[in-house]
């Protein structure tokens, strides 16, 4: 539960933060050009029976604005006069055309009010990956500099990988890092050069592997090799995820210790700690079938043989794992393993800009990248909803990684507004940029008409969306 309200209260705090500049991005242009703007709500204040939904409101003294906090969080409003939006007020417009109003005002003026928002959260993504790398600075493992290579699943060594290949690039670029570009170039590329056995091979690539199917395969296409050798071993562990009752891990039962070495798993030889996560891996997704505690009992025994630290003695051992499928083990870290190879920047404040703008750029230009996949049946099903985005932040609170979710999300919103769907801001700048074309702006009755059609994709979407979320939660879908 602690870990439920920690995720929880980050996604809220980043969701308000990026809603209250987004729709201020909004108010500030409507002002600049004489607008008015008639109410500026984070979240929304749905009417709930005679409660207006309002948890908090003001109006300053000689503003034409009302400011509240509604009891929904979804998002967030400024109602603008004189535009069809979601607030769907049609008898506003069936009224004569103010001075103050939306759609008075030239084209270009209304343009600007419908992209201030995008921009705002753009600008706001720029600058918070600015300020990471001015803070924290930059910290990566070379992809050259990861002796031990990678390990790969059966599909990418049909296609010639081979374990402990060390990835250098393709012909789309040079590898700097390993992280989700690694999986998209790819994808894509003729061909991958590795340093295998101390030299440059070439592995010839189709260029047209799936993407989702590289990174929702498990084991993955292509992971860091991580040796199979026991980091540590806590004495007590969680029964399962998030309860508060603990037991004494089977491993510590077993006499598991720091320095050894798993060398097989049910029998099966294990070279690494990634083919160890793919064998308790399989024993989850069995666990989802079976009906009885007995069955549960007897398909999480199981027996390993451990190579012991600093000895030439091979234990076999029987142990039976949790109810969350979990030995109690830990290994080096990624980082750890190559902390003697880390490579770190640190940026003036001046250089903060660059790299923070070069790094948001990348990143928007991998998510753009990634959309084509949405239109696909996988990509429908990849979608997630407000639980999915309240996942991605971590389980304890850092600022860091609070941060760099916060600039993420300020990119999807920015990039997702701009789309050309009625009822986000990249409809109405549709017909903005038609209307500026054509001299012809549309009738009020067609843009309402246009509302409705938008409003019902975001809802439809929202609950794929959040359908999706709920049939992982249940284990109906992965």
């Amino acid at each position: 539960m602690e870990i439920f309200i920690i995720k929880l209260l980050q996604f809220i705090l980043s969701i308000s933060l990026l809603v209250l500049l987004h729709e201020g991005g909004h108010a500030l242009a409507s002002k600049i050009f004489g607008v008015r703007v008639e109410k500026f709500f984070v979240f929304f204040d749905v009417t709930v029976g005679k409660w207006s939904g309002k948890l908090f409101k003001f109006k300053p003294k000689g503003s034409e604005t009302e400011y509240g906090l509604g009891w929904l969080p979804l998002g967030g409003y400024c109602k603008i006069s004189g535009m069809i939006d979601e607030s769907m007020d049609t008898e506003q417009m069936k009224r004569d055309p103010q001075p103050w109003e939306f759609r008075t005002k030239p084209a270009w003026q209304r343009l600007i009010i419908m992209v201030a928002g995008v921009v705002v959260n753009f600008i706001l993504a720029l600058f918070i990956y600015s300020m990471i790398m001015f803070h924290w600075g930059e910290s990566y493992i070379a992809m050259k500099d990861m002796t031990m290579g990678m390990k790969f699943n059966t599909e990418a060594k049909k296609l010639g990988f081979q374990d402990h290949d060390i990835l250098l690039g393709t012909d789309r670029g040079t590898f700097r890092d390993f992280n989700v570009d690694v999986y998209r170039d790819l994808s894509e590329a003729q061909y991958a050069d590795v340093i295998r056995g101390g030299k440059k091979v070439r592995v010839a690539l189709p260029g047209h592997v799936n993407l989702l199917d590289m990174l929702k395969s498990d084991p993955k296409f292509v992971a860091p090799f991580i040796p199979a050798v026991i980091d540590s071993v806590p004495l007590r562990m969680a029964v399962a995820e998030g309860s508060k009752d603990s037991i004494v891990s089977p491993a510590s039962q077993i006499g598991l210790q720091k320095g050894d070495k798993i060398l097989s798993f049910n029998d099966k030889a294990i070279d690494s700690y990634n083919e160890f996560t793919t064998e308790l891996g399989r024993i989850e997704d069995e666990l989802s079938a079976v009906k009885t505690h007995a069955d549960s009992l007897k398909l999480r025994t199981i027996t390993i043989t451990v190579a012991k630290a600093g000895t030439s003695k091979i234990d076999t051992l029987k142990t039976t794992l949790t109810e969350n499928v979990k030995l109690g083990v830990r290994t080096a870290s990624f980082m750890a393993l190559y902390q003697d190879k880390t490579t770190h920047i640190n940026y003036g404040f001046l250089q903060s800009f660059p790299a923070g703008i070069k790094y948001g750029w990348s990143v928007l230009a991998g998510y753009v990248s990634d959309m084509k996949y949405v239109f696909t049946a996988d990509g429908a099903k990849s979608l997630g909803g407000f639980g999915s985005i309240g996942n991605l932040f971590p389980s304890t609170w850092d600022w860091y990684m609070f941060w760099k979710m916060t600039a993420f999300l300020s990119i999807i919103l920015a990039f997702m507004n701009i789309l050309p769907i009625p009822a986000l801001d990249g409809g109405h700048v549709l017909f903005l940029i038609y209307e500026m074309v054509t001299r012809r702006k549309p009738s009020e009755n067609f843009m309402i008409r246009a509302e409705y059609v938008g409003i019902t994709i975001l809802i439809l979407l929202m609950v794929v969306a959040n359908l999706n979320d709920i049939l992982r939660w249940i284990g109906v879908m992965q």
